[in-house]
């Protein structure tokens, strides 16, 4: 799977939320930083040749939907960060949250027992 850039994937987003859209659709979506139409259409068309979008043709106008679903993105994306940043270990993962203090205690004990709840 092919990473995307930062406004590829705020473009998947958008399609993921609206499941079908025409460039149209996904241009209103866009609160801040629009781009033209014609560059969020080659934007489309890019995430096309990705393989991560497909389309409905009615004419001259295409409607875009998501091939790649949102878990399978977030799968790929968290397992290629957890490589890339830390060193494939999940427990670094935590240390990494617990020592910027992104979670509490209280989370950690959640996930200790949502953990022995599997086993």
């Amino acid at each position: 799977m092919q990473k995307l850039t930062n406004k590829e994937e705020e473009i998947m987003h958008i399609l993921w939320k609206l499941n079908k859209a025409f460039v149209k659709d996904v241009l209103a979506e866009i609160k801040t930083d629009k781009p033209h139409y014609n560059t969020l259409s080659t934007i489309i068309r890019n995430l096309e040749e990705k393989g991560y979008v497909g389309y409905t043709a009615y004419g001259k106008t295409h409607q875009y939907f998501p091939i790649v679903s949102k878990e399978v993105y977030r799968q790929e994306f968290m397992n290629s960060a957890i490589e890339s940043y830390f060193n494939n270990s999940y427990k670094n993962v935590v240390s990494f949250f617990a020592n910027e203090e992104k979670i509490s205690v209280k989370d950690l004990r959640e996930i200790i027992e949502l953990i022995e709840k599997k086993k």
